[in-house]
């Protein structure tokens, strides 16, 4: 232990997960796909250092100079001539954290038809004919000088060959994201702290995690209710239950963490915290998607933004689609009733750099925006790591209340159990839920996930049950239904993403975006674009590294190092889209994980740009002198100063309406525009007739009995906001139904 203090206060390294044993690439495929990710990421050196000409990218020492002194005048706490060099000179074919992430992406995590896509690029380009074809070089890629190879690379973003358009997209985004967090210099360089500021592990609950003997058949267990999930939906259901006096257990894929482990290193935390470690991509691959895949679910790696469904949406739902409980009071009361338990409260915000700005901004061009509000607790909550994972106890979400609740109440956990199919008795022509089937893996002899799987007991549980209560999120909870023998054709259908589209500004000021609360302010003002309910909400982005600078477009190796080094200057704005069209979730046929085929429609990218345009005028109001979009082929708006004495023209620059548009020209249609999606919603939708949705009004999954689905995929459309409170409160009200359901059939109601 150092002498530092916070050096000694600082989170428990938490053991990656062991690697894939399959290599799946040859030797050949492995080289020339390491020799475009030094294209991406480059070495870089001057003329004077340069030793090996294909390996490395060679500039001036004059290009070096310039660049070296405009850090020293823009960059607060620029790198020393040394460190400098040392983060120009890395490149991932040298570091081996960086091989080991993209292995584990390409072989663990990828789709089987995308990696054997990738597989025959690279065997194509090894190959006379298909180098030409791909490169316009009869001369394989990896023994290119490497300014030859950034063009070749460059060339593939405008190529007429569209699987070259998403090979550029893919592995740009993978070399950017992987660097940024295996990069032994990148922290360092741009004073991103390894330990939080005012870093302080808070109380937290003693989970005790059902355990089981090894053994050849079945263990086979009773309760009165299992639910499947320990997300927002899952964690209310657990609690009101276990309160009401049923035996509840409540199990999940995914495992607990507790704060000492808190939060993550980004690489640890995509792999223990997000499903398919944050890389699952839709079909097209035009959007990444992020949900939660922990004990807690969403509950543990959300922005504690807690926010009620607007009037709109409520009408919606009630009067177009004919759910009238969503116009009640009852509605109304749970929500008040999920917000009271988390101490909900706008009250006690402090706004960091970015909020401010989406403040300011909004308010100097006359836009409506707010605080919003969190589930604290009513406490301040100035922590900006919360989405690898929240070390106070500060955020008040599932792991900090209702999961604790619902143990004292006398509910039982298991941790690592994946739930395949639900059980039904049929025997009287009814299709009666009796419980689940799934596979449970223990942790390791040290307590960690880490090793080979003979240190671990896989054993596969049976639970039965009185009722099962399916709670696995919009991806997976369509998965276990058709897993299960069910064929509603709605299954998986009316999936809505809120597709998002990313503005950033760089400021003068030294921003430290990793600093405090991360999403606090909304702008609405945009928020019902077309009169119908559709439009976007403003708001502020998770800042750490990996997420956020993995956005910066990639022109060239050089100039995105560069642009990189200015992280500490900037905010990230999100643009979020209430989606009108929808896509659909089903399961791969080969590893059973869930597939999305979603693309964001003309309609939603015409509303989402109107708000991309609106956010690029918030930054600029708000003083940014540098606006990037993350969108290809779109450069970085620069500021220029006003003249001493000359009036300031705002919004109304010239040149700042011109490169508006030039945004909107190029368009945010996909592969051009990057897309994310934290929110999933509407797979198992709720509805009046069983030929319109999966659930009825009260939760239960049509043509069943005894089975239910309480989670965001019951949403009859997008909720336009972030999903977590209105997850809660239909959780709220579904789960109190099941438990008048279970008090009627015991005779105890």
């Amino acid at each position: 232990m150092g002498s530092n203090p916070i050096e000694m206060l600082a989170p428990l390294a938490t053991p990656l997960p062991e690697g894939p044993k399959d290599q799946f690439f040859t030797e050949q495929q492995w080289t020339t796909l390491l020799a475009i990710m030094d294209t991406i990421i480059p070495s870089i050196h001057t003329e004077a250092t340069t030793s090996y000409q294909s390996e490395q990218l060679t500039i001036s020492k004059e290009k070096y100079n310039t660049a070296f002194e405009h850090l020293q005048s823009n960059v607060t706490n620029p790198p020393s001539q040394d460190l400098l060099a040392k983060y120009l000179e890395e490149r991932p074919s040298t570091n081996p954290k960086f091989q080991d992430a993209l292995q584990r992406i390409l072989v663990q995590r990828s789709r089987d038809d995308a990696r054997k896509g990738l597989a025959f690029i690279l065997s194509a380009l090894n190959t006379r004919v298909g180098s030409y074809t791909l490169t316009g070089y009869t001369t394989p890629i990896h023994e290119q000088p490497m300014e030859i190879r950034q063009a070749i690379v460059k060339s593939w973003r405008v190529s007429y060959l569209k699987p070259l358009n998403l090979i550029y997209k893919s592995l740009t985004q993978a070399a950017k994201n992987l660097w940024v967090k295996s990069s032994p210099t990148f922290y360092e360089t741009t004073g991103f702290p390894q330990v939080p500021k005012d870093y302080k592990q808070g109380k937290h609950y003693d989970y005790k995690f059902e355990q089981f003997p090894a053994g050849s058949e079945p263990e086979t267990i009773e309760t009165d209710v299992i639910v499947v999930g320990s997300g927002c939906g899952g964690a209310v259901c657990a609690k009101n239950l276990a309160e009401a006096g049923h035996r509840v257990l409540v199990v999940d894929k995914g495992y607990y963490f507790s704060p000492a482990s808190l939060p993550m290193h980004e690489q640890t935390a995509m792999e223990h915290l997000f499903d398919n470690a944050g890389v699952t991509q839709t079909d097209d691959g035009s959007m990444t998607i992020l949900a939660g895949s922990t004990w807690g679910g969403g509950g543990t790696v959300n922005w504690s933004a807690s926010l009620q469904p607007q009037g709109f949406v409520r009408k919606e739902w009630a009067q177009d689609r004919g759910l009238t409980f969503f116009e009640t009071a009852e509605f109304q009361n749970c929500l008040d009733r999920v917000c009271e338990r988390m101490g909900v409260s706008a009250e006690h915000i402090r706004h960091n750099h970015g909020n401010k700005a989406l403040l300011e901004g909004s308010r100097k061009l006359g836009y409506t925006a707010k605080a919003v509000p969190q589930n604290t607790n009513g406490d301040e909550h100035y922590c900006g790591t919360c989405t690898l994972g929240c070390a106070s106890g500060g955020k008040h979400g599932t792991v900090m209340t209702w999961l604790p609740d619902a143990a004292k109440a006398g509910a039982k956990f298991v941790e690592g159990f994946k739930v395949e199919k639900v059980l039904f008795d049929e025997s009287n022509g009814r299709k009666v839920a009796t419980g689940v089937k799934g596979v449970w893996t223990s942790r390791n002899s040290k307590g960690e996930l880490d090793g080979p799987a003979s240190e671990v007991t896989v054993r596969e549980v049976i639970v039965k049950a009185k009722k099962v209560i399916v709670s696995c999120g919009t991806l997976w909870s369509p998965i276990v239904l058709l897993n299960s023998g069910l064929k509603n054709w709605q299954i998986g259908r009316n999936t809505y993403l809120h597709p998002v589209n990313i503005i950033i500004g760089v400021f003068k000021e030294d921003v430290r975006p990793w600093e405090g609360g991360i999403l606090t302010s909304v702008c609405t003002s945009y928020d019902n674009i077309d009169g119908q309910g559709h439009g976007v909400k403003i708001e502020t982005c998770c800042m750490v590294p990996g997420l956020f600078v993995t956005l910066l477009d990639w022109t060239d190796g050089f100039d995105w190092k560069l642009r990189a080094l200015k992280y500490r200057h900037m905010n990230g704005f999100i643009v979020i889209g209430r989606d009108r069209d929808t896509g659909r979730v089903y399961p791969d046929t080969a590893s059973g994980l869930p597939r999305i085929a979603y693309t964001p429609s003309a309609f939603d990218r015409g509303i989402i740009m109107e708000g991309n345009v609106a956010c690029a005028k918030i930054a600029y109001a708000a003083g940014a002198i540098e606006i990037h979009a993350a969108i290809q082929g779109v450069q970085p708006f620069i500021r220029d100063p006003v003249p001493e004495g000359a009036i300031d023209p705002g919004v109304t620059d010239p040149k700042f309406n011109a490169w508006l548009q030039e945004l909107v020209k190029i368009g945010n249609k996909p592969p051009v525009a990057t897309y994310a999606c934290a929110h999933q919603m509407g797979s198992c939708r709720m509805s009046t007739r069983e030929a319109d949705g999966v659930v009825d009004p009260k939760g239960k999954v049509w043509g069943t009995e005894g089975l239910y689905v309480s989670d965001a995929s019951v949403f009859p459309s997008a909720s336009g906001v972030n999903p977590m409170i209105t997850n809660m409160a239909i959780s709220d009200w579904i789960s109190r139904g099941i438990s008048k359901e279970l008090k009627s059939e015991e005779g105890t109601g």
